[in-house]
Formats: C-alpha cells, sequence, structure tokens
C-alpha cells in the first residue's frame, strides 16, 4: 500500500504562485465535480491568506494520479511562521520547490529548502510564471543550484528534475524550447509522473507496530479535537486501545474514537489508514502538537519536533483606554485573553505565552512582527478587544558576550535608488553583502539586526516612491551591533476628548501629519498625527471655531485636509515607541500613550522610569 503513496511538501517565496499550482493540479485530477463551484487559491482557506495572498497556516489535500494516493502539503511562504514549516516538512518524504521564472529563489525558498535539506528530502524544481516578459528561467534553474550548493545539499538533491511553465494556466514541460512557445500538452502530466517517478515512497513498515505523530490539530464542534499528522509504522484503526505519549514524557492508555482519511480537500471516515499515509484522530482528550499514539504492546515515542526559538517579544493587556468596550469588542477581561491564548498555545508552537509584569497583562514571544502580528489581527476579527507594547528582540547570553537575532534581508529597488536603501539600512546597523541587476532593478541582500527592521519598511517606500520590496529570514544568532537610532519624528498627542474639527486640524497643518480624519472620535492621550520635529507634541484637534456675527465665505468648503495616515496592526506595531501602546479593537487601531495624562507622563520622566 505504501507503494502507492507519495507525501510531497510545496515550497514557494511569497506571490510565486504556489496555491495556483495546487488548484491545477486539484482540477486536473477530477477532485472538483464537473458542475462544482470553485474559486481561485483553494488552499488559502484563511480571510487574513485570501487578502495578503500568502500561505500562513499549513494544510493539506490529496489527489489521485493512475493509481498512486499523492498528499499534497501546502507550506508557509513566510520565515515568521517556521513552526508550520517544521511540522509539515516531518511528513513529506520530497519536496516541489517553486521558483518564480523572473525573481528566482529568494529568502523565505531559502529559509524552507534549508529545512527541507535537514529532513533529506528530494526536491523537484518548478520554474513557475514562464510566460512572463522578464523572465530568465535558464539564469534562475543556475541561482537555484548555486543554492542548494551554498545550503549543503547532498549528492542526491543535486540530481533535481526541472520543469517549466505556469501554474495558473496549468501545464508545465521538462523542455524549455517547448515551454518558450507555451508548453507541450497543455497539462501537468510530466510533473504528475515525476513526482511518481522521482519522489520516493514512505519507508513506512505497516507490519510494525503502531506509531503516528501529532503534527496539526483542528476542531469539530461534533467529535471535538482532531489529530492530525502521519502514520509512520503499523495501521491506524478507530476502536483501538493505543498508548499516548505524551511530549512531556507523560503516557497514558487511550481508545481511539474514531479516524478520518484525506479525500480532495476534504476527510471522511475510515476503517484503516496504513503506514505512509496522513490521517486525522479524534476521541483522545488532551492531545497536543508533537505528540505520539503507539501500540500497546510497543510504546515508543517518536523524536519530539524541533521548533526555532522566538526571536521577539511584545506584552499584551487589558485596554484601558477611554473607548474600551465602545468599539464592538465582546471579549475584553484578562479572563478571556488568558483563554483564547490558552487555546492558540494547543496549535501555535513557535509561540510562548508567560504571565506579565501585572495581573492584567501577558508577555507573548514569536518568530517575528509577522508572527504576532497575525495572532493578534485574528484576535481582532474574533472581537477581542485589548493593547500591545512596542515589540523587543531577545537577547541571548553566549560567553558571557551578548548577542541577538540577526535577519538576512533581501531588497529589489530601482537602481537609482541603491543609495538611499543602502543609507537607511546602514543606520540600522546593516551589512551589505551582496548587490546584483535584476532588469531594471536592482536586489541587494544585508545582515541586519532583527530590531532594525521594525519601522524600516515604511522608510524605504517613502525613500523609493513605494516602489521597494523587502524580504526577510531569521539568519541566526550574532554579537550585539551597538544601538540603532528610534524613530527621528515625534507625535501630536491629544490633549482633550471628543470629535476632531477642521477648524483645529487645519490651524495644525504646518505642525505635521495626521492620523485621525476629521470628525473622528479622540481621547486625552491618544496619538493624532507625526510632529514634524524630533519632539512630541501636546494639541487640541477637538477646539472649535467661534461663532460671531462677523459672516465670510465657509472656508471648509475650499480647502481640503490631506487624507489622514492609516495603520493596520503589523504598521502600527512597527511605528510605536518605547512609552506608546496600540490600543486594538474589533473596529479600530488606535496608537496612544502609556500614561494618558500629560501630568503622568512628566511625573514619569522626572523620576526616570521606563514603561
Amino acid at each position: 500500500m505504501a507503494q502507492n503513496i507519495r507525501n510531497v511538501a510545496i515550497i514557494a517565496h511569497v506571490d510565486h504562485g504556489k496555491t495556483t499550482l495546487v488548484d491545477g493540479l486539484l482540477r486536473q485530477t477530477g477532485t472538483f465535480r464537473s458542475n462544482q463551484a470553485v474559486g481561485e487559491c483553494v488552499m488559502d482557506s484563511n480571510e487574513l491568506e485570501k487578502e495578503r495572498g500568502i500561505t500562513i497556516l499549513a494544510k493539506n489535500t490529496v489527489v489521485e494520479y493512475q493509481g498512486t494516493r499523492i498528499n499534497i502539503i501546502d507550506t508557509p511562504g513566510h520565515a515568521d511562521f517556521g513552526g508550520e514549516v517544521e511540522r509539515v516538512l516531518s511528513m513529506a518524504d520530497g519536496v516541489l520547490l517553486l521558483v518564480d521564472a523572473a525573481e528566482g529563489p529568494m529568502p523565505q525558498t531559502r529559509f524552507v529548502l534549508q529545512k527541507a535539506f535537514s529532513h533529506h528530502l528530494k526536491p523537484i524544481v518548478v520554474v513557475n510564471k514562464i510566460d512572463k516578459p522578464d523572465a530568465r528561467p535558464q539564469e534562475v534553474v543556475n541561482e537555484v543550484f548555486d543554492l542548494f550548493i551554498d545550503l549543503d545539499a547532498d549528492e542526491q538533491a543535486l540530481e533535481f528534475p526541472v520543469f517549466y511553465g505556469s501554474g495558473r494556466q496549468g501545464w508545465m514541460t521538462s523542455d524549455l524550447a517547448a515551454a518558450r512557445q507555451g508548453g507541450e500538452g497543455k497539462n501537468l502530466q510530466s510533473l504528475f509522473d515525476a513526482i511518481v517517478g522521482h519522489i520516493p515512497a514512505p519507508k513506512d513498515d505497516p507490519a510494525s507496530p503502531l506509531q503516528f505523530r501529532v503534527t496539526t490539530l483542528d476542531w469539530s464542534d461534533y467529535v471535538g479535537r482532531i489529530a492530525i499528522g502521519r502514520v509512520h509504522r503499523g495501521r491506524m484503526r478507530p476502536n483501538e486501545r493505543v498508548v499516548h505519549l505524551s511530549r512531556t514524557g507523560s503516557q497514558k492508555e487511550v481508545n481511539v474514537r474514531g479516524v478520518y482519511r484525506f479525500v480532495g480537500l476534504g476527510r471522511e471516515e475510515t476503517t484503516a489508514v496504513d503506514a505512509g499515509d496522513l490521517c486525522g484522530v479524534y476521541g483522545i482528550e488532551n492531545i497536543e502538537i508533537g505528540d505520539t499514539l503507539a501500540a500497546v504492546e510497543h510504546p515508543e515515542a517518536m523524536p519530539v519536533i524541533a521548533i526555532d526559538e522566538p526571536t521577539m517579544t511584545i506584552v499584551m493587556r487589558v485596554n484601558d483606554s477611554p473607548f474600551a468596550g465602545k468599539d464592538g469588542g465582546k471579549f475584553m477581561t484578562s479572563r478571556h485573553l488568558r483563554d483564547r491564548l490558552d487555546k492558540e498555545l494547543r496549535v501555535n508552537v513557535a509561540l510562548r505565552v508567560e504571565p506579565g509584569d501585572g495581573a492584567d497583562s501577558f508577555k507573548l514571544s514569536g518568530r517575528g512582527v509577522m508572527h504576532l502580528g497575525f495572532l493578534l489581527e485574528t484576535m481582532r476579527r474574533e472581537g477581542y478587544e485589548f493593547a500591545v507594547q512596542k515589540p523587543q528582540v531577545l537577547f541571548k547570553d553566549v560567553d558571557g558576550e551578548k548577542h541577538e537575532p540577526i535577519e538576512y534581508l533581501t531588497v529589489d529597488a530601482p537602481a537609482d535608488n541603491c543609495g538611499k536603501v543602502i543609507e537607511i539600512l546602514g543606520t540600522r546597523r546593516a551589512e551589505l553583502l551582496k548587490m546584483d541587476r535584476k532588469g531594471t532593478f536592482t536586489r541587494l541582500e544585508f545582515t541586519v539586526p532583527a530590531r532594525g527592521l521594525i519601522g524600516v519598511r515604511s522608510r524605504l517606500l517613502n525613500a523609493t516612491a513605494g516602489q521597494a520590496t523587502m524580504h526577510h529570514v531569521f539568519h541566526g544568532y550574532g554579537p550585539f551591533r551597538g544601538t540603532i537610532e528610534e524613530r527621528t519624528a515625534g507625535v501630536l498627542v491629544s490633549m482633550a476628548q471628543g470629535q476632531a474639527t477642521f477648524y483645529a486640524l487645519d490651524g495644525l497643518r504646518d505642525r505635521g501629519s495626521f492620523f485621525v480624519p476629521e470628525g473622528g472620535e479622540i481621547y486625552e492621550g491618544m496619538l493624532v498625527g507625526e510632529h514634524c520635529k524630533d519632539n512630541d507634541l501636546v494639541v487640541n484637534v477637538v477646539r472649535e471655531k467661534k461663532a460671531t456675527n462677523v459672516r465670510s465665505s465657509t472656508k471648509e468648503t475650499f480647502v481640503k485636509l490631506p487624507p489622514p495616515r492609516s495603520f493596520n496592526v503589523e504598521d502600527a506595531l512597527e511605528y510605536v515607541g518605547d512609552d506608546e501602546l496600540v490600543e486594538i479593537t474589533a473596529k479600530s487601531v488606535r496608537l496612544r500613550k502609556f500614561f494618558l495624562k500629560e501630568t503622568d507622563r512628566k511625573r514619569n520622566e522626572r523620576r526616570g522610569e521606563t514603561v
């Protein structure tokens, strides 16, 4: 049975076409009914994934090709979700490395590929989007080969087959000349043949005692918690006694109530799942990611999945602003937040949660601003309301020397803006490693402290008129590189509560830019704009024009205020200072001072205390 199974993970950088290729694989194997209404990017099931066009949560599907069952495992495209990547690759026997025909391999490609080689997975290289006008497929294949060498790939991995084509159009071929002409056969059959022929079948033995490791958790209102993973030995059957071996070392004999096998994008009840295949198990309480289910007569635990340590931390606290509870939030108390974070810890293995300094605060540690920002945005959409402080990086002590997390950063910018990019990143203690011309753009590669990336995206976009793109991946810990200049501009802080008026905002337009629109609700201590100088300025944006008996044409009719700057959760986390908070509610993301009253801020400043 295992000879008719292939477990393949798909690796790709953000927006290189991974999800559209999976759509094509599903369609061409008849996974969808002929009359079934299916949108694009069906594997991006999460609302945030569809909005951003990236894969965040690992998920899997199954296609049948000429009697072979192919488990296709979608992997996240961003290094901040390394916890998901690590678990996914432990279920695979090979990988499809998907690379854009113009951009070539990128930092996130490097990150996931390094993980794949550590698991000794055999790769198939797919050069996607061959129809792009700036496609350079042969150069991209050479860059992939150089990357494999750089990552110390073994000889088997270096003997990789290469395919060219378009995932969106649904065709692939190993013939580059044919690909340049628009493909041969106009289908994905050659890619399927390579998966069956090149990716090894699972070596797991169905005759040995059962061994099953949990890599993902799901929930059903009918059966409760569902543990998803790979059967590494033996056979998984419903209504069978097994030993639950916890990753903490405890063990307990339990009963498997039911077993799911995956079919297309769904799952169905089954009587048995053999070694080498993936399945879902329900009926076992308190089962966690990394736990093992084993045969009663041979209770042997599998190695616990190693997860990269967190590099960044934030403090979450109960929202105590004057607008608390008035903005659509349903869950606002510390008990609500604690219960939600406990639930997240069951499935998010890269997250750490500790008690904060007070009873109403929690310290969250994760893989980066995007990893933590995704959790905060998800909680906001679920109706949770809270405030968070500025992210802080986690330092290490190595032989008495202070070390900090270093990121590998790639910036693509117009050639005439390279000087500005290097200057900005130079102030962030970045070191330039490589500089290559890619068409009209230049690719710059740096190593930079993780703290140096906080707030740098907006500065790069401003310096390059919005044309720069940046991607980064965790590179490792390195010696502390010295102090980094914080946000250079001060902020405009409201001194009163009420509605922002045109009269007040117009009078302050020379003082800086605004974060709030005319008519927006404001409270004391809220950040309403960015000062044009480096100090904070307390302003009155709710001041109204005094009524007099002097008549004049209405100025508001002719004068327009510049549009206010808006923040999403990640932008706000990158912008705030050490003495400020991001207030996150179901409807709004606001910036505020930790101490709302000016007298409290001055008193704290005289004491020299930090928040």
